[in-house]
C-alpha cells in the first residue's frame, strides 16, 4: 500500500508566496538596512589607501598578538594588494562583518533566553540543528525571492548559516556559570539584570567569544556561495574562475580568502585569550 505523498513542496511555496505578498515592505526595510550597512563598511575599508588600512590592521594585530601576528597580517594584506584583489577582499570583509555583527546582535539575546528558560531552549534546539544541517544552497532560494539578487540575500544566507554557534555558545557559557556564584548573587539581593550583566555574562564571555569566532568563520565560508546570487567580493572571482576553468585566478582568489580567514580567526582567538585572562 502506497501512502499519498505529502505535498510539502507545495506548502513551502505557498508560504513563500504569502510572505512575499504580505511582508514586502518589511523585506524592503531589511534590505535597505543591510545594504546601507555593507555599503558604508565598503566605503570605510576602500576609501583610504590600502597601506593605511594595512597599517591599522597590523597595529591591531600587534596590540592583540604581538609582532608575529602583526608581521603575518602585514605580509598577507600586502600580498592581497599585490595580487590586485584588495577592493574585492574589502567587499568580502564588509559582507562578513555585517553578517557576523547581525548574527551577534540577534544570537546573544536568544542565547540568553535559552539559558534562562528551558522551554525556550527546547524550542530553539531543533531549529538550530535544522539551520546547521540544511545545505547552505537551500537558503539562497527564499533569500533571492524576498530580497532579489545582490549582496543582501548573501548576507541573509550567511546569517542563517552562521548564527547557531553564537546562540549555542551563549547558552552554554551562561549555564556553565557555577551555581554557587549565582546563589551568592541571589543571597546579596541582586536583581536578574545585575546578576546577568555583572556575573553571568563576564564569566561566560570566553565561551561566547568562541561562538562568535565560529560565526565569523562560517560567514566567511559563505562568500563563494553568496557570489552565486550576485554578492560581490573575492567569492565572485572564485566562482567565475570555476565556471571559466581558470585555475590560477581561482587559486589567487582562494588564497586571499585564506589569508583573510586566518587574520580574522587569530584576532578573535587573541580576544578570547584576553577575556579568559581578565
Amino acid at each position: 500500500m502506497n501512502l499519498p505523498k505529502i505535498p510539502l513542496a507545495d506548502w513551502i511555496e505557498r508560504i513563500e508566496v504569502w510572505l512575499e505578498s504580505n511582508l514586502s515592505p518589511f523585506f524592503d526595510f531589511i534590505s535597505l538596512i543591510i545594504g546601507s550597512t555593507v555599503s558604508s563598511l565598503e566605503s570605510v575599508l576602500n576609501g583610504p589607501p590600502a597601506l593605511v588600512i594595512i597599517a591599522l590592521f597590523a597595529t591591531l594585530a600587534w596590540y592583540l598578538g604581538k609582532w608575529k601576528m602583526a608581521l603575518f597580517t602585514t605580509i598577507g594584506l600586502l600580498l592581497i594588494d599585490n595580487l590586485g584583489l584588495w577592493s574585492p577582499t574589502m567587499q568580502t570583509l564588509a559582507l562578513v562583518l555585517t553578517a557576523a555583527f547581525i548574527s551577534v546582535v540577534i544570537g546573544v539575546p536568544i542565547g540568553i533566553l535559552c539559558a534562562r528558560n528551558n522551554t525556550v531552549q527546547r524550542i530553539f534546539t531543533p531549529m538550530l540543528d535544522f539551520m546547521q544541517t540544511m545545505p547552505a544552497f537551500v537558503y539562497l532560494l527564499p533569500a533571492v525571492t524576498f530580497f532579489s539578487l545582490g549582496v543582501v540575500p548573501g548576507v541573509i544566507s550567511s546569517i542563517i548559516f552562521a548564527i547557531p554557534p553564537t546562540i549555542r555558545m551563549t547558552n552554554l557559557g551562561i549555564r556553565q556559570v557555577p551555581s554557587e556564584l549565582v546563589e551568592a548573587a541571589d543571597a546579596f539581593g541582586s536583581t536578574p539584570a545585575q546578576k546577568l550583566f555583572k556575573l553571568q555574562l563576564p564569566i561566560a564571555m570566553p565561551t561566547m567569544m568562541a561562538g562568535i569566532n565560529q560565526t565569523i568563520m562560517l560567514s566567511l565560508s559563505m562568500v563563494v556561495i553568496a557570489s552565486m546570487i550576485g554578492a560581490q567580493g573575492v567569492g565572485a572571482y572564485v566562482y567565475r574562475a570555476v565556471t571559466q576553468g581558470k585555475t590560477g585566478v581561482g587559486f589567487e582568489a582562494g588564497l586571499a580568502i585564506v589569508i583573510l580567514a586566518i587574520i580574522l580567526d587569530r584576532l578573535t582567538q587573541k580576544v578570547i585569550q584576553r577575556t579568559k585572562a581578565n
